[in-house]
């Protein structure tokens, strides 16, 4: 499931077994998860301009879409996928919806990306709020993803603000994950990072988590 190749092959099947579009949701959608997003998008902008949102390997998600219509401060929504097939078919979806946002200087925008290389999109300390929805979850469970896990944490961390963080929704348990993350996040004099965990709740049997990165000043 680290395969570009495999996420094309997905999304080209979904959207041809049905003529109108339909969101697929990893885990839930937004309103389930609102309640740990949207606190975070409270702040005023910086002056130099909108408050930078990134949706981490947004496939055919409404979570992007969903925090550019609800944020009453104004974003810039960044809905990130390493499939084209999933980019344009957002990027049509919205543009016959005509989406509009809560804040008139809002914007959303969708664009292919490979996460292991944030800093091709993104200058260092640049973004607010990062969510992943189970992109990491993805990675960690296939053969050959963890060390693409690693770096998408590292460049996570990397293009950050300081007063930024990184939202990780997972059904991973927290005594495997919390371990993993305040390991990977911390190199010395590079980057450190604070690592917390919030219950978001269960859903058909499984429990689901939500795991809390924020940069650290390096002393």
């Amino acid at each position: 499931m680290d395969k570009k190749a495999t996420w094309d092959r997905f999304y080209t099947e979904s959207s041809s077994s049905t003529n109108t579009f339909k969101h697929f949701e990893w885990f839930f959608g937004f309103d389930a998860v609102r309640d740990f997003i949207m606190p975070l998008l409270q702040t005023k902008p910086h002056p130099d301009g909108l408050l930078q949102v990134l949706d981490m390997g947004c496939g055919t998600s409404a979570l992007g879409p969903c925090i550019y219509r609800h944020s009453p401060l104004p974003v810039r929504v960044t809905c990130a996928d390493i499939s084209p097939i999933a980019v344009r078919l957002m990027q049509e979806h919205v543009q016959t919806k005509a989406i509009q946002p809560h804040n008139l200087f809002s914007r959303l925008e969708f664009v292919e990306l490979d996460c292991t290389q944030l800093h091709e999109h993104y200058g260092c300390s640049s973004v607010d709020l990062i969510v992943d929805k189970g992109t990491t979850d993805a990675l960690l469970r296939s053969k050959e993803g963890k060390w693409k896990a690693n770096q998408v944490l590292k460049q996570c961390l990397k293009v950050l603000r300081s007063s930024g963080s990184l939202l990780q929704f997972s059904d991973e348990d927290p005594d495997a994950r919390l371990l993993w993350l305040e390991t990977e996040a911390q190199e010395p004099g590079v980057m450190a990072a604070d690592v917390g965990v919030q219950e978001v709740g269960e859903l058909r049997g499984m429990t689901y988590y939500c795991y809390q990165v924020t940069p650290r000043s390096i002393v």
